[in-house]
């Protein structure tokens, strides 16, 4: 006979496996809206100022995974970067959802954006997907259990120093903060091999966690940006601090990711410090 323990076990991992089939049908389903869709002239809205954009896609791509997720998971709480907020104090699991990370792109009909969606139990990611619905690429991290593309394990890569990496960055939609971010950049660009400005963190860090650069920062971001890549990037193998190195908050607004092997390096510069 099953002892509870066991019984729970069983259970919870039943649970974990009908949150991810949810969670993939929900990203497919609204990233097939976004593909379909991109190349199209787009109505858009400002929301913080004339950088932050809000298409009728990010909307109805948003309809598309909360109704998905309360259809299964009416208890759970969720929170959307449009504004879809269904708080709950009878779950300790949160829904953490960007339907389009990278609007700008789509506004623009530039070919990299994703969906991002995350769960988690309490302030512990269990589950992190993230789309790129141009190339059909699924990213996919559970906690302990690693991270795949399209079924397949992933890793960070082996890159050993900051003259050999390709790193990665955004720039900040508070205008305040962009000339600390480009001296940065003007930093950066002197000690890297390369320097890419994507504009999508979450397909950013996603490529991070699959071995495609080496290392990435950034600030001025929301929870929805970073809450399912940081968790791909850490099953890949790779480590996420706050630009300081401290531990990561996913509330704090920042966050600095990579293989591992530069982090002290890219720490350095981002604190002024000479090598």
């Amino acid at each position: 006979m099953l002892g509870e323990a066991t019984l729970d076990y069983t259970n919870q991992m039943k649970d974990l496996a009908a949150i991810k089939t949810v969670a993939l049908q929900a990203a497919q389903q609204a990233g097939e809206l976004l593909r379909e869709n991109f190349r199209q002239g787009h109505r858009f809205e400002l929301k913080s100022g004339f950088r932050d954009l809000v298409t009728e896609f990010d909307r109805r791509a948003e309809e598309i995974i909360v109704s998905l997720i309360r259809k299964s998971f009416p208890e759970h709480s969720i929170l959307t970067e449009e504004g879809s907020v269904h708080p709950t104090d009878t779950s300790p699991y949160q829904w953490i959802i960007d339907p389009i990370d990278g609007t700008t792109n789509f506004a623009h009909g530039f070919p990299f954006f994703a969906v991002s969606i995350a769960l988690y139990h309490r302030d512990e990611a269990l589950l992190g997907v993230v789309y790129n619905p141009i190339h059909n690429e699924l990213f996919v991290g559970e906690a302990g259990q690693g991270a795949q593309l399209n079924g397949r394990l992933i890793r960070v890569s082996r890159t050993e120093t900051l003259q050999e990496s390709l790193v990665m960055t955004g720039f900040p939609y508070d205008e305040r903060l962009i000339p600390k971010h480009l001296a940065w950049w003007e930093r950066f660009a002197r000690k890297t091999q390369t320097l890419r400005r994507l504009g999508s963190s979450a397909l950013a860090l996603a490529y991070l966690a699959a071995g495609r650069a080496d290392g990435y920062w950034e600030l001025d971001l929301k929870p929805w940006d970073m809450a399912a890549a940081v968790l791909l990037v850490r099953e890949a193998g790779g480590k996420v601090t706050d630009l300081q190195g401290n531990a990561f908050d996913l509330s704090g607004g920042e966050v600095l990711a990579t293989n591992g092997k530069i982090h002290d390096a890219m720490i350095q510069i981002l604190r002024g410090e000479r090598e």
